[in-house]
């Protein structure tokens, strides 16, 4: 039997980093637990880049934790004294009667967001690089770009072991039903008290909770690739491009970064997934797609030399909303996860209110909850 903590943390990723770290600066004392460790390839917060941004469409809240995680990875980057922030700015091309680009630009507007909105003559003249197609316009945020994923998990991690976090890297086994939650038991038969767990294991939970998430939390494959330009052309590198998103064709973009190439993500939700099990070298049809939507955009990579490619997963909720609630079976136990493709940047927030949530001190918001997530698969959150 292992020392006893006030809070167990189950997993180490964005989510769980960031909880395990908040809830030691509140006094906590906290164990963190990951199967694979910090950053892992199989985990949704590892990778080199993730896309931080503050445009939600209309979901307000999620800009406003947007900035404010930026806020909060800006002072962990200053203290570590590592800057793993790359201000790209944040491309949104828009289509004429795009509701979501619409809705976007009046919340940025109303939180006092700097942005610029560019006209399809505007867009030609700053980046001939893309082929606009049916793209009109474009909503450009100035201050936003790329955090290096993989690097910043581990940094928060660091950070949280430095305030007194303990860290294992161990696997634990799906805990028995009960009213009350007295330990987890890891793989090698070691068990793991604590006074409340929070298991933030993204992809991972419906195989600890299968009666309660595996009918909730979709698991899909998603595969990115990294494309090579010419030798000495940097028109694919910031500033002169930027980082872009186009959810009309469920495609981003970020340039190349340290070198790595121009990323194409494909956003659209793949098949189901197994992140112990699954396959992942890129598919056939993947880079197709990828291929595709170069030649039709960015012609001039239609033939890019494909530098890398990477198999990751999504963890999906009914409609893209974060799952942050109390387990329905348990007074002591907090689940975490559901970031549907776009929760990395929301970390530090994330942390925050479990923390609160964890301590007592903050009440639920409603829409985080399991009651409010719909069985039908229809994704408002982008």
């Amino acid at each position: 039997m292992s020392k006893s903590s006030d809070v167990v943390v189950i997993g180490a990723g964005v989510f769980g980093a960031w909880t395990a770290y908040h809830l030691r600066r509140a006094g906590r004392s906290v164990t963190l637990i990951d199967a694979y460790g910090a950053g892992n390839s199989r985990s949704s917060s590892g990778g080199e880049s993730r896309v931080l941004r503050a445009g939600y469409g209309s979901q307000e809240i999620y800009s406003r934790w947007a900035l404010q995680s930026f806020d909060q990875w800006q002072r962990l980057f200053h203290d570590a004294k590592q800057d793993l922030f790359v201000k790209t700015g944040v491309l949104w091309l828009g289509r004429e009667n795009d509701t979501l680009t619409d809705a976007t630009i009046r919340t940025l507007q109303r939180l006092g967001v700097r942005i610029e909105q560019l006209s399809r003559r505007d867009l030609e003249q700053r980046y001939a690089q893309f082929d606009f197609g049916p793209i009109t316009r474009g909503v450009l945020e100035p201050e936003s770009g790329v955090l290096l994923a993989r690097r910043a998990v581990q940094i928060i991690v660091q950070e949280a072991v430095r305030r007194g976090v303990q860290y294992r890297i161990d696997a634990v086994a799906s805990p028995p039903a009960a009213n009350r939650l007295e330990f987890v038991e890891t793989n090698g038969r070691e068990r793991v008290t604590g006074g409340s767990f929070v298991f933030a294991c993204g992809p991972w939970l419906p195989k600890l909770f299968p009666v309660l998430l595996g009918p909730l939390l979709q698991i899909t494959r998603q595969e990115v690739f990294f494309f090579g330009a010419a030798p000495g052309d940097r028109q694919f590198s910031p500033p002169a491009m930027p980082t872009w998103v186009d959810f009309h064709e469920g495609v981003y973009g970020v340039p190349d970064i340290e070198g790595r190439g121009f990323k194409i993500g494909l956003d659209r939700h793949g098949p189901p997934y197994d992140p112990d099990h699954g396959d992942r070298l890129p598919s056939s049809l993947g880079l197709l797609g990828a291929r595709t939507f170069l030649a039709a955009r960015i012609p001039a990579l239609r033939e890019a030399k494909l530098l890398e490619a990477k198999v990751c997963q999504y963890s999906n909720t009914p409609n893209g909303d974060l799952l942050l609630d109390k387990h329905p079976d348990f007074d002591n136990v907090w689940l975490a996860g559901g970031g549907s493709g776009h929760g990395f940047k929301h970390g530090p927030a994330v942390g925050e209110y479990l923390t609160g949530l964890v301590t007592g001190t903050s009440a639920a918001d409603p829409r985080f909850t399991l009651v409010s997530k719909r069985t039908e698969r229809q994704r408002t959150v982008f």
